[in-house]
């Protein structure tokens, strides 16, 4: 059994998707002492765990980038390719500068680049701390009536891989939210699809084909999320609503 922890932002306006940059390296800090990461179809081992961040906003190239080479860590960095420039001149503190809910509106995102450029992305995969995920193209609801799954799930996987020379395997359900098509879709182009639940995992094919991550943002304490009382409840919950078929 392994767990994989999902995050946001560092630094945001939007505490609920969060964490401060020393609160981050702190938790980082505690992971490198008592964990090891693995990239998505890596060898499980005792101690190991597998750290994802949603959206490849600046921030993570900005502060988390650098804590990964730091402390020797991996991390899954989930990708919505419409959104991804190939390089950018505008200032770190413009791109730093958005709230979270200035990202996604009108032009922002070509305006002010608060997202990682291919350009960063190369650098980060060919470091070896990290690797790319497909986030769907547009980061939208699967779920919803209308959503070309098959140009935000495959589209996406070919643009994503075009433009980074290198095979994308895992794909992360934009909201935690999907129906039966999405899944079979993600699951046909992708060997690791990830959902959002507070579950331990008992292999890379998950729980019923989807790989459950705990969510790490708003964290107290560097080690949070590893008291096992605290996350007991949490998982136990989890697992019986996954037994009696519930979503």
């Amino acid at each position: 059994m392994f767990s994989v922890i999902m995050y946001h932002h560092i630094n945001s306006d939007d505490l609920p998707l969060s964490n401060s940059d020393t609160m981050m390296e702190a938790h980082l800090a505690y992971i490198s002492d008592h964990f090891t990461t693995l990239f998505p179809g890596d060898s499980l081992t005792s101690g190991s765990i597998c750290l994802t961040f949603d959206d490849a906003y600046y921030d993570f190239y900005h502060y988390v980038f650098p804590l990964l080479k730091k402390y020797n860590l991996k991390a899954l960095l989930a990708v919505p390719s419409a959104y991804i420039l190939e390089d950018t001149e505008i200032a770190p503190e413009q791109r730093l500068s958005l709230k979270h809910h200035e990202i996604y509106d009108g032009d922002n995102y070509k305006t002010y680049a608060p997202f990682c450029s291919y350009i960063e992305l190369r650098e980060m995969v060919q470091s070896g701390h990290v690797i790319v995920a497909s986030h769907s193209m547009n980061h939208v609801n699967l779920s919803e009536d209308g959503v070309d799954l098959e140009q935000e799930i495959f589209g996406s996987k070919v643009i994503l891989e075009e433009r980074l020379g290198f095979r994308v395997e895992s794909f992360v359900l934009p909201y935690g939210k999907y129906n039966d098509a999405a899944v079979a879709l993600a699951r046909e182009h992708y060997s690791y699809v990830f959902r959002i639940g507070n579950a331990l995992n008992p292999s890379w094919e998950g729980i019923g084909g989807l790989i459950y991550r705990v969510k790490g943002d708003g964290l107290k304490t560097a080690d949070e999320l590893f008291n096992p009382f605290k996350q007991m409840g949490y998982w136990f919950k989890t697992m019986i609503k996954i037994l009696k078929g519930s979503r």
